[in-house]
């Protein structure tokens, strides 16, 4: 196996597939990069079983072959280089890498140790705007259950043309807040409703974002099959198997009627939470709201036996009647921090029920907290 690159185009691969190797004990091939090249290309592939990502490096080939390496090695390694072309050569059981005046060997393992990774033939295809699915998915991955007890909720479930509209519809939850985000389908006609794991969820978010810096592609090609999923775009492929269960029917906590209404700057509201949260109880992180249609204003209170009180209003139209609701401050952080717009719509129906944020002039997303019962 014999290759030459630019120092560019390996970094950026190596840092594209870098989210799928690490440390293994029983495994020590997962924490190496497979380079795999025959006559038409060069690729450079990681996996850890569950997950598995291929990027095809833009190369000049030489030799044909395939040799592993420790990832983290190559990547340290690559990334103190000058930006000269570096030659990549297997001799025996070593990669020989030479840049300008220097040369290195890193010792590796035979490529017939790395695992198959599979490859996903009888899937249905489906396209999406990339721009806006790396948004959705940054919406609504924060969500996601850190808990495997319900291994179901410890990812993102995908809805597909589940309505009458053509549409990928992304949730998560935890149980005790919910986002939700729609984004369109152009292409694929298909029903599927499945669930992604919380790493694969987080490394599309990545590819799309590091991929489209560079080639600023439009669309993704998003490819579902019974137990898998695969993701195409640009020269990056990403394969991942999918949460075996069934996500919950989470539409039916959605409230539909409200008592009170009101619109905040975001910005100011996200300051104000974070001024309170201050002076919240660890563990318990709450803040409340008392809403107070008369003055037009909306009180925001928190109290600590350890760092003290805080209190603060802001005035605003408010619709409906009086109210008052308890919120875990991390919960609405995360929410109000990926709304992306100048102002935010504040649902809530009484303190003992879920309450709803959303991007004013967005029906596309919405973010659910439940209160903390008083």
């Amino acid at each position: 196996m014999k290759l030459t690159c630019t120092r560019e185009n390996l970094a950026r691969a190596l840092t594209l597939v870098s989210g799928a190797a690490g440390k293994n004990i029983n495994l020590p091939i997962l924490s190496n990069v497979l380079i795999k090249v025959d006559n038409q290309k060069a690729e450079i592939i990681s996996t850890n079983l569950e997950l598995a990502i291929i990027i095809n490096l833009r190369s000049k080939i030489e030799e044909t072959g395939s040799f592993t390496v420790p990832a983290k090695t190559l990547t340290d390694f690559v990334s103190l280089l000058s930006d000269e072309k570096v030659e990549l050569e297997q001799k025996e059981s070593e990669l020989v890498i030479k840049c300008g005046k220097s040369s290195t060997k890193i010792k590796g393992i035979p490529a017939d140790e790395f695992p198959v990774i599979p490859n996903l033939e009888d899937g249905e295809g489906f396209l999406v705007k990339a721009e806006d699915f790396k948004k959705g998915l940054g919406q609504v991955t924060p969500a996601i259950s850190k808990n495997d007890i319900r291994p179901e909720l410890a990812g993102v479930c995908f809805g597909f043309n589940q309505g009458e509209k053509k549409e990928l519809v992304m949730a998560a939850t935890d149980s005790y807040r919910l986002a939700e985000k729609k984004i369109n389908v152009s292409q694929g006609d298909g029903k599927h409703r499945i669930i992604v794991p919380n790493h694969t969820a987080h490394e599309i978010g990545r590819i799309l974002a590091l991929v489209d810096g560079e080639q600023h592609e439009e669309s993704a090609r998003i490819l579902v099959g019974a137990s898998q999923l695969a993701l195409h775009y640009g020269n990056v492929q990403l394969i991942s198997r999918l949460v075996d269960g069934q996500y919950p029917d989470y539409t039916q906590i959605i409230p539909k009627d409200f008592r009170t209404q009101t619109t905040f700057s975001t910005h100011q509201l996200i300051k104000e939470i974070k001024a309170a949260s201050l002076f919240t109880t660890s563990g318990v992180n709450a803040i409340t709201f008392d809403f107070n249609t008369a003055e037009g204003a909306i009180k925001i209170t928190s109290a600590s036996t350890q760092t003290g009180e805080y209190s603060s209003e802001i005035n605003t139209e408010i619709q409906g009647e009086n109210n008052s609701i308890l919120l875990n401050h991390r919960y609405l952080l995360d929410g109000l921090n990926n709304l992306g717009t100048e102002n935010t719509v504040f649902n809530l129906i009484n303190g003992d029920s879920p309450c709803i944020f959303r991007p004013e002039g967005d029906e596309s997303y919405l973010y659910i907290v439940m209160p903390i019962r008083k």
